[in-house]
C-alpha cells in the first residue's frame, strides 16, 4: 500500500465507497480482494482533461476518455472548459456539461469553468453551480469560443476568483512573444516549430501572473510548464511568499525535442516537448516542489485535424490519459537512474511511490478542493489502483481506450502495468476490461 508516510504491507476497510480504516495487513479477512505482490495506490486525479463533449463529442466524449482513464489508472478527472461547444464559461454551458457526463462516465468527473473576455459577472454562479476553479488563455487557445484574455479581463475576474477562494489555471504564453517568433504558414521541421513558441512567451506570461496574483491575493496555478526558465521564475515566486501552484505533462517527461522527427505531428503540443536540458529542469523542478503536480493536459482530436508534415496547421494536443501512469513511472525510473551522477538530487527520488502519488493524486485533489479524493486514509473515497511497477509493455495504439488512436507513445516500451482500477470501493476495470457500466459520479 502506497500511503502518505511511506510503502507497506497494510489492509484497506471499506464502507458504504470510503475508506473505513487502514489496518496492519495481517487484520485482512479470508474473502478480502488481495492484491499480492502488486501495488496498490490511491486513484490517480487528472485535473487537466478535454473532454470535447457535448459539440465536439467526435474528437472525445465521457465515454471514451472516461474508459481511457479508468483502464490507467485514473479514477477522477476535472474537466476543462474548452474544447467543447458551448464552452463552460456560463451555467447553462456548466449544466449542458454535466448532463452529458452523468449519462456515460466510468470514472468520477469534476469541472473547471472557463474566463473569457466579459464573461467577469457569470463567476459567482459558477463557483455556486459547482466548478472547482477556472481557466483562462493568455494567448489564441485554437478554438473561437474560447477567445484569451489580457491583463484587462484578469483585473475585472481575480477579485471574485480570490474572494471565492478558488484557483485560477492558466495557459501561460505571452501573445506578444509568440507574434514576433511566428513563423510562415507551413513547417514540416519541428525545429522551426520549436522557435515559433520559444521558453520566453513561458516566461513574460508567468511574470504577469506572478505579479497579478501577488496584487489581488490570488491563487494561481500554471498549466504544463515545459521550460527550465518558466520553473525557475515560479521557484522566485513560491520563495517570496506568492501564492502560485503549477504542473508539467508526461510528455514534457518523458520526450525531447531531438526525439521527434520532422514531420511527426503525433508530438505537437504548445508550449512544445523542448531539449533535454528543459526535461532534466522539469524532474529537478518536480524533486524539489517547484512544480506540484503532474497531469495529462490530455487533449485529443481526429487525426484529420493533425495532418502529418505541418506543424503549423496541426492541432497541438496530446492525449494520453490512460498512458500517463506508466509514461510517468517510466521517466521516473530513469531520471533516478541519472540522478545517482549528480549529488544531492538523488535522494529526493527515493520514495518514488509515494512522490508518484503525490503528484498525481493527493496535489491535484487539493487544486481542486477535492478532500475525499488522493490519498489512502480514513474518510477519503476508496479510490485505488493495483498495479505491477516491474511489468514492461510497448504501446500499441490499436489497443488504447481513448476514441482517436493516435500517439507519440505508439511502439514506445513503458514500465508499469495497471491490473485494477476501483472508484468509490467498486471494481471498474480488470485486467484489461471494463467491468462496471458507467457509474461515475459528479464531484
Amino acid at each position: 500500500m502506497v500511503l502518505s508516510d511511506g510503502v507497506r504491507p497494510a489492509s484497506i476497510h471499506i464502507e458504504n465507497g470510503r475508506i473505513d480504516r487502514v489496518d496492519a495487513f495481517e487484520s485482512t479477512p479470508a474473502d478480502a480482494l488481495d492484491a499480492g505482490d502488486l501495488v496498490v495506490s490511491p486513484g490517480i486525479v487528472d485535473t487537466h482533461v478535454h473532454v470535447n463533449e457535448p459539440g465536439r463529442t467526435e474528437w472525445e466524449g465521457f465515454d471514451t476518455a472516461t474508459r481511457a482513464a479508468a483502464a490507467g489508472g485514473v479514477t477522477t478527472i476535472v474537466d476543462m472548459p474548452l474544447n467543447s461547444i458551448p464552452a463552460t464559461t456560463t451555467v447553462a454551458a456548466l449544466e449542458a456539461k454535466r448532463a452529458a457526463a452523468s449519462r456515460s462516465s466510468h470514472v468520477d468527473v469534476g469541472f473547471w469553468g472557463g474566463v473569457v473576455p466579459g464573461n467577469a459577472g457569470e463567476l459567482d454562479a459558477l463557483v455556486d453551480a459547482g466548478v472547482r476553479g477556472f481557466k483562462c488563455f493568455l494567448a489564441p487557445s485554437g478554438v473561437d469560443e474560447f477567445p484569451y484574455v489580457d491583463e484587462g479581463d484578469l483585473r475585472r475576474s481575480l477579485p471574485t476568483i480570490a474572494r471565492r477562494g478558488v484557483p485560477l489555471l492558466v495557459h501561460a504564453e505571452s501573445p506578444a512573444v509568440l507574434d514576433a517568433c511566428r513563423a510562415g504558414l507551413s513547417a514540416e521541421r519541428y525545429a522551426t516549430y520549436l522557435d515559433t513558441r520559444p521558453p520566453e512567451a513561458e516566461v513574460e506570461a508567468i511574470r504577469l501572473m506572478i505579479r497579478l496574483a501577488s496584487e489581488f491575493e490570488a491563487r494561481v496555478h500554471i498549466v504544463h510548464v515545459a521550460s527550465a526558465e518558466a520553473a525557475r521564475e515560479i521557484d522566485g515566486a513560491k520563495a517570496a511568499g506568492v501564492a502560485i501552484t503549477a504542473e508539467t505533462c508526461p510528455h514534457y517527461l518523458t520526450f525531447t525535442a531531438d526525439e521527434v522527427p520532422d514531420g511527426a505531428t503525433e508530438f505537437k503540443c504548445a508550449p512544445p516537448i523542448r531539449e533535454s536540458s528543459h526535461r532534466a529542469a522539469l524532474w529537478r523542478a518536480l524533486a524539489d516542489g517547484t512544480l506540484d503536480l503532474v497531469a495529462t493536459d490530455h487533449s485529443p482530436a481526429p487525426p484529420s485535424m493533425k495532418p502529418r508534415g505541418d506543424f503549423m496547421r496541426a492541432w497541438g494536443g496530446i492525449a494520453s490519459l490512460e498512458l500517463s501512469l506508466p509514461a510517468v513511472w517510466t521517466s521516473l525510473r530513469s531520471a533516478e537512474s541519472l540522478a545517482r551522477h549528480h549529488a544531492g538530487v538523488g535522494r529526493a527520488f527515493q520514495a518514488s511511490h509515494v512522490c508518484l502519488a503525490n503528484w498525481m493524486s493527493l496535489a491535484p485533489a487539493r487544486l481542486a478542493g477535492l478532500d475525499r479524493k488522493g490519498a489512502i486514509a480514513v474518510g477519503r473515497d476508496a479510490d485505488l489502483v493495483i498495479w505491477d511497477p516491474d511489468a514492461r509493455f510497448t504501446v500499441d495504439p490499436s489497443r488504447l481506450q481513448q476514441r482517436h488512436k493516435l500517439t507519440p507513445y505508439a511502439g514506445r516500451t513503458l514500465q508499469g502495468v495497471v491490473r485494477t482500477t476501483i472508484v468509490r470501493g467498486e471494481v471498474v476495470w480488470d485486467e484489461g476490461r471494463l467491468v462496471r457500466a458507467p457509474g461515475g459520479q459528479l464531484v
